[in-house]
C-alpha cells in the first residue's frame, strides 16, 4: 500500500509531460478547487481529473462482487460519492470539468491527449 501514489502517477506524468511538450501551461494538483484537479486552468475555470480505475470505481458494479473485504467496498463507494460531490461543487462554481480514466489513457494515449488539449484550449480543429 505504501507504494501506491495519489499524485504524480505514471499516467499523470505521461500527460503532464505531453502537455508541457505542446507548450500548454497548467497547474497540477490544484488545491484552489474542490477535489484538487490533476490539471487546472484556474483563470479559465477548467479542470481535468485523471482517475484510477480501481480507486474511483470504474465498472464498480462488476468489481464489487469480487472485492475481498468490506473495507474496499465502503472505501471505493466513499471515493465515488466524494468525486460526485466535488464535481457538483465545481459545476456550481462554473468550472468546466473533464474526467478521463487511467485505462483509457493507457489504451489510446494519443486520442485522450487530443481530447484533453481540445478541452483545455477550447478549440475544435485537429490537434
Amino acid at each position: 500500500m505504501s507504494k501506491i501514489r495519489s499524485e504524480n502517477t505514471k499516467v499523470e506524468r505521461l500527460i503532464f509531460r505531453e502537455l508541457r511538450r505542446r507548450g500548454i501551461y497548467f497547474q497540477k494538483h490544484y488545491g484552489g478547487a474542490k477535489g484538487k484537479p490533476d490539471i487546472a486552468l484556474p483563470s479559465q475555470k477548467k479542470a481535468v481529473f485523471i482517475d484510477g480505475d480501481f480507486w474511483h470505481g470504474r465498472n464498480f458494479a462488476k468489481q464489487k462482487k469480487r472485492l475481498p473485504k468490506k473495507y474496499w467496498v465502503s472505501k471505493i463507494e466513499k471515493n465515488i460519492k466524494n468525486d460526485r460531490r466535488n464535481r457538483l461543487v465545481l459545476r456550481k462554481a462554473r468550472w468546466k470539468i473533464l474526467r478521463v480514466w487511467e485505462k483509457e489513457v493507457m489504451k489510446n494515449p494519443e486520442k485522450i491527449m487530443r481530447k484533453i488539449v481540445i478541452f483545455l484550449l477550447g478549440i475544435n480543429k485537429k490537434v
